[in-house]
């Protein structure tokens, strides 16, 4: 693929001594405020190329290299427009109609993908009002590669009832609402493949530099729908757009790493680290727990869940759950993306936008205490005290040195909750809606679900499967 695009392009610059420029830097785009911003392409070596941005019109020249590339960089103003930018060499080309924002990636499997047309009920309720020429959307093409990629398609486009129908629906929700806190423009990069492993996105090399990430990549299950090999995701739809300057990322995807959920906190560490590093930007990841889905399982997805809240350990991440946003258990792509993109906004507008939000932190199991024929479980982000929407608490089992684990009932005391179950006497651990479709109803006082979680590390039956 790369050399079939080094030739087109050997062939345009050829022919036409054209300057080119990439996909992503088009008419209608958002370009990141307040920092140097590249602008880059191909052109004939030794071409002199000058840029020139409207907001200062200060002309920047740079020479093509002998490999027909150039790269100059622009300090980008505060937020407003729109703006032209003129890029001239033995041609002009003229992009128009530029904002100056915010710009965050949205990338994952088919939760991130799905959109209106998709069936997206919410995001449907939003066409007849959609146009907002303060967001703008990048619809990428979806592209696997062997080896890193100089360019991928796509386009920019004008929020609309057109572009945001066929645009990721969790994407425009977190959009619209940094858009309207924060008055500026937003622009929004969809990179999602519906079915994609996480393993996929990350560049190789780092898949097969541990046991437990080798063993994901060498063992992922082949569907029709994405692909399986290591690495070509990064190659294909990642490397092509390291020069674009970005204010972070968000991230729904899971799904299909269920195949080995032992290597999901790894693979999400190497994620994070690696784009950061690709970008060189500490940018902030935000990302959206597994839904509850029948899967027909054993723990498999618990322990996905499971692994995402520990990636919360990496500085600069926030986890959205998601346990209370199902409407079908049945259905492994929920239609309402609303609340989803929301909560994920919370999370930008506390931690990157250092605004004040309502309460945007689930709570998160602390600790326990044995106390007779009970655990006393305590939690964190539920200062305001815990609570059931919906008669008794439900997805609570407790199990003693057995390890059989019993339903159990259970009694909020604040932001405490004591669990106990007749028949087990000297209980040692507690699961909380830790299976593949639970339907938990403890909340915080805010309407934040808490975490599924466990207080044992006892073997689950996921030994590897597969064979190395």
């Amino acid at each position: 693929m790369k050399t079939a695009l080094l030739l087109w392009l050997g062939l345009v610059l050829a022919a036409k001594a054209d300057v080119v420029l990439p996909s992503i830097l088009a008419s209608d785009m958002v370009l990141q405020r307040e920092t140097e911003v590249a602008i880059w392409g191909w052109a004939d070596p030794t071409e002199k190329i000058t840029v020139t941005a409207s907001w200062d019109n200060r002309a920047v020249s740079v020479t093509g290299g002998a490999d027909a590339t150039w790269k100059i960089r622009l300090r980008t103003p505060k937020s407003g427009g729109p703006y032209a930018i003129t890029v001239k060499g033995n041609n002009t080309v003229l992009l128009t109609n530029i904002l100056i924002g915010e710009v965050w990636l949205c990338s994952g499997q088919s939760n991130m993908a799905l959109t209106a047309a998709g069936g997206v009920k919410d995001a449907r309720a939003e066409l007849p009002t959609a146009f907002n020429p303060n967001i703008r959307f990048f619809k990428m093409d979806r592209r696997a590669a062997a080896t890193p990629q100089i360019e991928v398609g796509g386009s920019w486009a004008v929020c609309d009832s057109v572009s945001l129908k066929r645009f990721s629906a969790v994407g425009y929700f977190f959009g619209k609402k940094l858009q309207t806190a924060l008055g500026v423009p937003i622009g929004l990069i969809d990179l999602s493949w519906g079915g994609s492993k996480m393993d996929t996105w990350l560049p190789e090399s780092l898949v097969n530099l541990y046991p437990e990430t080798c063993h994901s990549g060498r063992t992922m299950v082949k569907t029709p729908w994405a692909p399986n090999v290591p690495g070509v995701l990064f190659n294909g739809m990642v490397v092509p757009i390291t020069s674009f300057v970005i204010a972070g990322v968000i991230w729904y995807q899971g799904e299909s790493n269920r195949h080995y959920a032992p290597a999901y906190d790894q693979l999400t560490r190497l994620l994070v680290e690696s784009w950061r590093s690709h970008w060189q930007n500490d940018f902030p990841f935000y990302y959206v727990q597994l839904a509850p889905y029948r899967y027909g399982g054993t723990f498999e997805t618990a322990l996905v869940r499971e692994n995402q809240t520990k990636a919360m350990a990496i500085p600069k991440t926030g986890m959205v759950v998601t346990t209370d946003l199902v409407d079908n258990l049945d259905d492994i792509h929920p239609v309402y993306k609303k609340e989803v993109g929301n909560r994920l906004a919370n999370w930008a507008l506390a931690e990157t936008y250092h605004q004040k939000v309502e309460p945007y932190k689930s709570p998160q199991y602390r600790s326990m205490q044995i106390v007779g024929n009970r655990i006393r479980l305590s939690f964190d982000n539920a200062q305001n005290g815990l609570m059931a929407k919906t008669g008794p608490i439900t997805e609570f089992e407790i199990a003693g040195a057995d390890r059989i684990f019993t339903k159990a009932q259970a009694r909020i005391q604040h932001n405490t909750v004591e669990v106990w179950a007749d028949g087990v006497e000297k209980p040692l651990a507690v699961r909380f809606a830790f299976r593949d479709a639970p339907e938990p109803n403890l909340f915080n006082q805010a309407g934040l679900p808490v975490i599924p979680f466990r207080t044992d590390n006892w073997e689950l039956g996921l030994d590897r499967q597969g064979n190395d």
